[in-house]
């Protein structure tokens, strides 16, 4: 009796590898969502000494993924614009102004999902490139134009997929941009904000 029980639980165990099916080459997903951007803390210091402190912002996101072959799959990542603060100080921490940027982050990642783990979660890895553009920059100083300049960076990706139905999941991830763009005043560079960021997400995806 033992022993077929045991032999019942091995069977189960085999099918619900099994049952994780791989995504197949020419499938597309579609998701829908909200990000939150939550740049590092202490985000550089000026040439005129001033340290940058910007804050987080959450916005909705929408993705799209190719599945060039099973597996593996070509991301694009879109939002609507965030917004941010820019606080700078003085090296006493006294305020100097609050400047305000809003920025787009495009990111394109090939990811691997894995398959055959569980059928209801399947993890997945990225790598990719990240294209931040900034505009509506305010420096908050009367007679000072502030410029951060767009910025390629890399971007790291993993997240996971909790599967609802076959054709459906929530996924939650998050992803690592190594950004870090020059700053301007008046047209001088004066340093570079160091604002690296990770970007947390939740979603619901749909394949097609």
């Amino acid at each position: 009796m033992i022993k077929r029980q045991a032999l019942l639980l091995a069977a189960l165990a085999g099918l619900s590898m099994t049952s994780a099916m791989a995504e197949t080459a020419g499938t597309w997903t579609i998701g829908a969502g909200a990000a939150y951007v939550d740049p590092k803390s202490n985000n550089g210091v000026l040439s005129n000494g001033a340290r940058v402190d910007v804050d987080s912002d959450i916005k909705p996101t929408l993705t799209a993924e190719y599945f060039v072959m099973n597996n593996v799959g070509v991301e694009l990542l879109a939002s609507l614009p965030f917004r941010h603060d820019i606080e700078l100080k003085n090296a006493d921490g006294t305020r100097l102004t609050n400047a305000k940027t809003q920025l787009l982050p495009p990111t394109l990642s090939l990811q691997y999902h894995f398959d055959g783990i569980n059928p209801y979660v399947t993890p997945f890895i990225g790598v990719g490139a990240n294209y931040t553009s900034f505009f509506k920059e305010r420096s908050g100083i009367p007679g000072t134009k502030l410029d951060i300049k767009n910025k390629w960076a890399a971007a790291g990706h993993v997240g996971f997929d909790f599967n609802v139905t076959p054709t459906e999941a929530i996924r939650l991830d998050a992803r690592y941009i190594d950004l870090k763009p020059d700053v301007r005043l008046n047209g001088q560079k004066v340093g570079k904000a160091d604002l690296k960021p990770w970007v947390y997400g939740v979603s619901y995806v749909k394949r097609f």
